[in-house]
């Protein structure tokens, strides 16, 4: 159990019989009645978000996860296939769950599933992936004055804005949680 007063962003608890993640948490002292804390949940099979009231001092379930290794292999419609790269189980994950990190899968890339009860919740990602451009207009010299960017297409299909002096075939790193250009890692 986890009280009111340890509660933090990215802990996972249980409330409501269903499996949040929090994304925000607010202690607040009212005037005259006791402190209430306000939680900002985000459900970890579906990702919808609910905020709730709950007096200082409550207490909630903590759900522990299981963080295990996993490499992607490849995608079948709406289901990814990875590899558990301890026990090289095979782990089906329904699309749904995955949301933006499917602009970021490419074969062999290695990911984390959090696990409660053998069941897959949630999948991170490293902090930043390194992805060819496959498509993007052409820079020209002198471009640069104004530190311009463009649309680059990457190998995964997500869009990128880059720097003028980028063009295809160069690798570049990729934030994974705000997907924006990072650097350039290889030129082509």
């Amino acid at each position: 159990m986890i009280e009111t007063g340890n509660l933090r962003r990215g802990v996972v608890i249980e409330y409501e019989n269903a499996i949040f993640r929090l994304e925000d948490v607010k202690h607040i002292k009212m005037g005259r009645g006791g402190a209430v804390v306000r939680l900002k949940l985000r459900h970890v099979q579906d990702g919808h978000i609910i905020d709730r009231t709950c007096d200082a001092g409550a207490r909630f379930p903590r759900i522990r996860l299981e963080q295990r290794p996993a490499q992607y292999l490849y995608s079948d419609g709406d289901v990814y296939h990875f590899m558990d790269t301890e026990s090289y189980d095979e782990v089906l994950v329904d699309g749904s769950l995955l949301g933006n990190a499917v602009n970021f899968l490419k074969d062999g890339a290695t990911v984390e599933l959090e696990m409660h009860e053998e069941r897959v919740l949630d999948v991170a990602l490293p902090p930043s992936i390194e992805l060819e451009v496959t498509e993007t207009a052409p820079g020209f010299k002198g471009d640069t004055a104004a530190g311009g960017t463009k649309p680059a297409t990457v190998e995964t299909g997500l869009v990128v804005n880059v720097p003028l002096f980028i063009s295809n075939g160069d690798t570049i790193r990729v934030d994974t949680r705000t997907s924006g250009y990072v650097e350039r890692v290889r030129a082509s």
